[in-house]
């Protein structure tokens, strides 16, 4: 099948690769020309430093026959003449100041393009019957609404489907190509039919679920499914992390064995954590509260997990000056780890966006930042000629060069490699000294750090001070 895909963020990228993968010719359309160049280029170093997913690099290059990407619209609206399926991967943002209503420009300006290419495909005729797929997580009445658009331009051979993805990033070839379950909404046997075609590779496949539902089912599965697991984690900060913090000779790994042993609890999500960031939890939970509330129904639950993750972040910055009196005024500090997660390096809702800046605010001489993926877009994001108080911020390529010469640590996102920190930071750094473990990545070291003279604040623990 010929299947064109309107985004190439990382449900665009990643869906489109595998999408290839499956033997579809595939098209990737996005306005942004430097990211198709890049992720066009079929080179490892050039697509990692636009979208760093395990596994994406490999399979682009490897089905290069059967995928391009381009910024051109008429190259992209001249591939729609024999395309049977459009994937729609625009960005869904919250609305600033909304409360939690969904920005839907970029997927409403799609829609509207889409439609009059539609039309004028054929020489107006329009004979071709075509599938346009919200892939993006969308409000649960957006089959409406697309429907709405297309009516209103003429377009009449076509069907709405629901197909969100549920994609882990950093795992989200491997999650594309061995997937739990996947879910396909629509109104009518053909449009199932036809979206059995692109997913054939897994229907029928052992330990795969193909779930077939209303196009509003899916939206709304999809939006619930990314809260529980939100609140999964608003649950292991909040109350089991909180508690281990409050009360002496609790140790947070062992609480968490007692529950996770037993099977109808699950041992996903608890890790205690400085912050549920990414581009999914807040936005989603923020949007499902949203259109709660405007249907007339009470979305507390939902706010409360949503606060309880600010406050998270929060507290746990604030437990420095609080708890060991620390002064972080004209301080050098090593921050490592700003992306929002490992093995990736999105840094959209990372906690150190936030703590960078109360560092700043407070007053710091410098701060001295690495991560091993996600400086590049940190970058962008605090750039001193936007701000010229961002010039106390400084890249390192180690951690090293990242900790010497500072008098304080904090450790913010989960690289597997920063569990062996605990000896680069006694070779490194003098007591005393401030370690703020935002991941309990060194919790089994608080004992040693401590005798060498370090005062340690971690989540899920109570201060350890020097002795």
């Amino acid at each position: 099948m010929n299947i064109l895909y309107i985004g190439s963020g990382f449900v665009g990228a990643c869906s489109a690769a595998v999408t290839a993968d499956s033997g579809h010719k595939t098209l990737v359309y996005d306005i942004d020309k430097t990211k198709i160049e890049l992720l066009g280029s079929f080179e490892r170093e050039k697509i990692e430093s636009c979208l760093f997913e395990a596994g994406l690099a490999e399979m682009l290059i490897r089905n290069r026959e059967n995928i391009s990407f381009t910024n051109d619209y008429q190259k992209a609206e001249k591939f729609l003449d024999n395309v049977k399926v459009v994937f729609m991967c625009l960005p869904t943002p919250e609305k600033a100041g909304a409360e939690g209503e969904s920005d839907l420009t970029y997927y409403f300006n799609a829609a509207e393009k889409l439609a009059e290419s539609l039309i004028k495909r054929n020489g107006g005729k329009q004979e071709n019957y075509v599938v346009i797929v919200n892939k993006s997580t969308v409000p649960i009445n957006m089959v409406d609404e697309t429907q709405k658009i297309m009516d209103k331009h003429g377009v009449k051979n076509y069907g709405v489907v629901s197909n969100p993805e549920f994609l882990v990033e950093g795992k989200a070839i491997e999650g594309s190509v061995h997937p739990d379950r996947v879910v396909v909404g629509a109104w009518t046997e053909s449009d199932f039919a036809i979206m059995r075609k692109v997913y054939s590779r897994f229907i029928n496949s052992a330990g795969i679920k193909y779930i077939e539902v209303n196009p509003k089912e899916a939206a709304a599965g999809k939006l619930v499914a990314n809260y529980v697991l939100f609140n999964k984690l608003g649950v292991t900060f909040d109350v089991v992390g909180r508690m281990c913090e409050t009360f002496n000779d609790l140790t947070f790994e062992k609480i968490r064995g007692i529950l996770t042993s037993d099977p109808r609890i699950g041992s996903w999500g608890f890790y205690d954590s400085v912050y549920a960031g990414g581009s999914c939890f807040i936005k989603d939970a923020s949007s499902l509260a949203h259109q709660m509330e405007e249907a007339g129904a009470n979305a507390n639950y939902v706010r409360q997990t949503l606060n309880s993750n600010v406050f998270q972040r929060d507290h746990f910055y604030s437990r420095a000056t609080k708890e060991v009196g620390f002064d972080w005024q004209n301080k050098t500090v090593a921050v490592l780890g700003v992306a929002f997660k490992q093995d990736t390096n999105d840094i959209r809702n990372s906690g150190a966006i936030d703590i960078i800046s109360h560092l700043i605010d407070d007053g710091v001489k410098e701060i001295k930042i690495y991560d091993p993926a996600a400086m590049p877009m940190f970058k962008k994001l605090f750039n001193p000629e936007v701000d010229p108080r961002y010039s106390v911020i400084k890249y390192f390529e180690s951690e090293i060069e990242a900790l010497q010469n500072t008098q304080a640590c904090l450790i913010l996102t989960d690289w597997p490699k920063f569990r062996t920190l605990d000896s680069l930071i006694m070779e490194n750094c003098s007591a005393p000294y401030l370690i703020m473990d935002g991941r309990r990545m060194l919790s089994a070291s608080y004992d040693l750090l401590v005798e060498k003279g370090f005062d340690i604040i971690a989540v899920g623990s109570p201060t350890i001070k020097r002795k």
